[in-house]
């Protein structure tokens, strides 16, 4: 075994020393990118367009270089004789699968499509501004071409929307989703009609003048207090907020303000530091390479969801804040109750926007996007007939007609700076899923409402990392499921939290 070992050394180190590099361009490109969505000037599109595009394709012709491949080659019997989840083990797993799919893509097809998206996001922050879809069409019409171009990379597929899927959720597939959407639908939406048809909750208090820097000040200080590290991340403004990466060092957040309404920053960055604390998690061990990235975007999602719900919208959580924010309130929320203020941000209401939505009508927002994607991938939906098909899909599950297309199909920026398929069954995966991981957090250590309601996060986030952060994408969304909750993925944790936290705060 130390022949072996002494043998494989030099050319692990090869390959750690090669996906370096690729990391490092990577790192490089999503800086662009990150300045493109916060600080850019518009006049900078169609350069940093191809900034971007040259290093997307510089790092994919490295990464699908043949000595890659060989090394990959020559490192599998040392892969095979080790344990499963080691780390050497992992690395040349994860990478030899990234690589597999990777070598099937030609470096142009990847450089035309990265110069694509960029030129789409500007044209979507633009266009929506002025509500002009027609404007985004041609631009959205093109995205359906590559994305449809690239799922036919990889033929052999059940639907065209499955490689795409499986990008973004590993092992995942159309059919799966489709009838673990169906299940869930038909949990929820008596949920939201018993509820919807009551009297609404009442959450005027969260629509008044909240100035802006005096937010910012507070979300800041709000999630350092939970857990997310200024010394290796920093918050910005932006249109559609994110996370980005450029390492385990520095992994940074964005959001957006409201003057006239408290919940939207307040929430988003909160959803945001769960991304970013994932990240910061990883373990420095594998700084680098791939395997410093999260598992999938279902479970991506999980984290960032389970911070902003479980955690950010429960009563436990506000009797320690809601004291802080009424300090920095006084006029607006001095003599509003914590009560009033709990009932109004879980308002379940019928609404327009996804990002704003409450937990129970959420999914529906999801399905309807993971509906229209797939029917723009079969070719049964034209891009044209896209904001119709929207409002008519809104009109018939929400019960709600959008006014103009900016707060309607053009409200999120995913289909504009990504593709078409992919892009949103992450999110209700990520809110099954976080009830599942809660439930088990809880399960090991029962005090942590309690903690919370103290203002301690340590053990909530202790748990968190040493469960599911520090393994970074070792592990696949089903196997991290299984290893962490001891059961597969499964929606009964998320309804049983549902009925139990609505049926206090409503009648059901």
């Amino acid at each position: 075994m130390q022949k072996t070992v002494e043998k494989t050394e030099p050319k692990l180190q090869e390959l750690k020393t090669r996906l370096t590099e690729i990391r490092d361009i990577e790192a490089a490109t999503s800086v662009l990118d990150w300045d493109q969505a916060t600080y850019m000037p518009n006049g900078g599109a169609a350069a940093r367009g191809r900034q971007i595009s040259t290093l997307r394709q510089i790092a994919h012709e490295k990464f699908t270089n043949p000595t890659i491949g060989q090394l990959l080659e020559d490192l599998r019997p040392y892969a095979q004789s080790l344990p499963y989840d080691s780390t050497e083990a992992s690395l040349i797993r994860i990478t030899q699968r990234q690589y597999d799919r990777a070598v099937r893509v030609p470096s142009e097809f990847m450089a035309k499509l990265s110069r694509h998206r960029a030129e789409s996001y500007t044209a979507w922050a633009e266009a929506r501004s002025e509500n002009n879809f027609a404007a985004l069409q041609p631009f959205l019409e093109k995205t359906l071409e590559y994305s449809r171009e690239l799922a036919n990379f990889f033929p052999g597929y059940d639907h065209i929307a499955d490689p795409l899927i499986d990008t973004a959720d590993y092992g995942m597939k159309a059919a799966a989703l489709r009838s673990l959407f169906s299940e869930l639908r038909s949990q929820l939406v008596p949920i939201a009609d018993a509820i919807t048809s009551q009297s609404p909750a009442d959450d005027s208090s969260l629509y008044q003048n909240f100035p802006e820097a005096q937010q910012l000040a507070f979300t800041e200080k709000l999630i350092a207090q939970m857990g997310y590290d200024f010394q290796r991340g920093r918050q910005d403004k932006t249109l559609h907020p994110f996370t980005t990466s450029f390492s385990i060092g520095d992994v940074r957040i964005t959001t957006r303000v409201y003057e006239n309404h408290i919940g939207q920053a307040l929430f988003s960055s909160i959803h945001e530091m769960g991304h970013a604390m994932y990240e910061q998690g990883i373990s420095p061990d594998f700084e680098g390479t791939p395997l410093a990235d999260g598992t999938s975007s279902g479970v991506h999602e999980s984290q960032s969801r389970l911070w902003e719900n479980l955690v950010g919208r429960s009563r436990s959580f506000w009797k320690y804040a809601y004291p802080q924010l009424q300090t920095i309130f006084p006029n607006q929320l001095g003599n509003v109750s914590l009560e009033k203020f709990y009932r109004g941000i879980n308002k379940v209401e019928r609404s327009l926007i996804r990002t704003d939505a409450d937990e129970i009508t959420y999914n529906l927002h999801v399905m309807i996007r993971f509906d229209l994607e797939l029917q723009m991938l079969e070719g049964s939906l034209a891009v044209r007939d896209l904001p119709d098909a929207w409002n008519a899909r809104y009109e018939s599950d929400l019960g709600i007609l959008p006014p103009n297309n900016s707060e309607g199909v053009m409200q999120d920026v995913h289909w504009y700076a990504g593709l078409i398929g992919g892009m949103f069954q992450g999110y209700t995966l990520g809110n099954i899923m976080s009830a599942q991981f809660f439930d088990a957090a809880l399960s090991n250590h029962p005090k942590i409402p309690t903690e919370i309601e103290q203002g301690n996060f340590t053990t909530l986030h202790n748990w968190l990392k040493m469960n599911i952060y520090q393994h970074g994408s070792k592990y696949s969304a089903d196997e991290l499921i299984k290893r962490v909750t001891g059961s597969p993925l499964t929606i009964n944790p998320f309804i049983r939290y549902i009925k139990q936290k609505y049926g206090e705060i409503y009648t059901l």
